[in-house]
């Protein structure tokens, strides 16, 4: 489904490189939840955006592939890579707040999903949002940064990607709400889709998961079932994920 061969992730500063991530190679397979752990300023942010292109190509090079659908994302057109981002892959970024445009009312984003009124309401009513009519004519810095995550999250399930990637999902949302999310993307993978989370959240990665690694050092670790990853005897390993909680 997603087939991904990162050989390196570099940032350009005042004419030098820093590598960032190497070494990234993972499958992803459909009908699963997949969770990168790792702490801040690991690079999870960095390596999900790479995913699609979205990193700024005048500040970081991404060398290698990244297969979707047998199509190179990193190579491929940019009528073609528009079509992906708005038709099979979606985002829920962590900063919910301004990943939306400031000038533009929510109502901008549920006209252009297409979905239809009964279908958006029915979803901000099992998130515990206001109904279309309340919450359509808000602008972006008129709500928290809990609701703006929830309405992030209404958008990428309207769209019914075939591969979801959230961003710290649960960060600024609380224990009903995050449960909540578990049980849709529950049902997403029911659908035969695909979901692949960036958290340092363990509880909930222990909850969603099917399958676990672990980004640290520069790279990843090799994705094992949720069991085998917390039963790992890595000490180092271990560790690592302890200063997580």
């Amino acid at each position: 489904m997603l087939k991904v061969n990162i050989d390196n992730i570099t940032i350009c500063n005042n004419h030098t490189k820093h590598l960032l991530l190497k070494n990234v190679n993972f499958e992803l397979l459909k009908g699963k939840v997949y969770t990168i752990l790792g702490k801040n300023g690991t690079g999870k942010s960095t390596l999900i955006k790479s995913l699609t292109g979205l990193l700024n190509k005048n500040i970081f090079q991404t060398n290698g592939t990244v297969l979707f659908e047998d199509e190179n994302i990193l190579t491929c057109d940019a009528e073609t890579l528009q079509q992906v981002r708005f038709n099979k892959i979606r985002y829920v970024f962590q900063d919910a707040v301004n990943s939306f445009d400031p000038l533009k009312t929510f109502q901008y984003y549920f006209k252009n999903s297409f979905a239809p009124r009964d279908q958006i309401n029915e979803l901000l009513n099992y998130f515990l949002l206001p109904d279309y009519n309340h919450i359509s004519q808000l602008y972006p810095y008129e709500v928290s940064g809990g609701m703006a995550q929830r309405l992030s999250i209404v958008l990428a399930f309207i769209a019914n990607p075939q591969l979801l990637i959230l961003d710290e999902p649960t960060s600024n949302i609380d224990y009903a709400i995050s449960n909540l999310l578990l049980l849709k993307l529950m049902e997403l993978t029911k659908e035969d889709r695909t979901v692949l989370l960036v958290t340092q959240d363990i509880n909930f990665a222990g909850k969603a998961s099917d399958e676990i690694s672990l980004i640290s050092d520069g790279t990843i670790s090799a994705f094992k079932s949720k069991t085998d990853f917390f039963a790992q005897q890595d000490v180092d390993l271990l560790n690592s994920i302890d200063e997580l909680q």
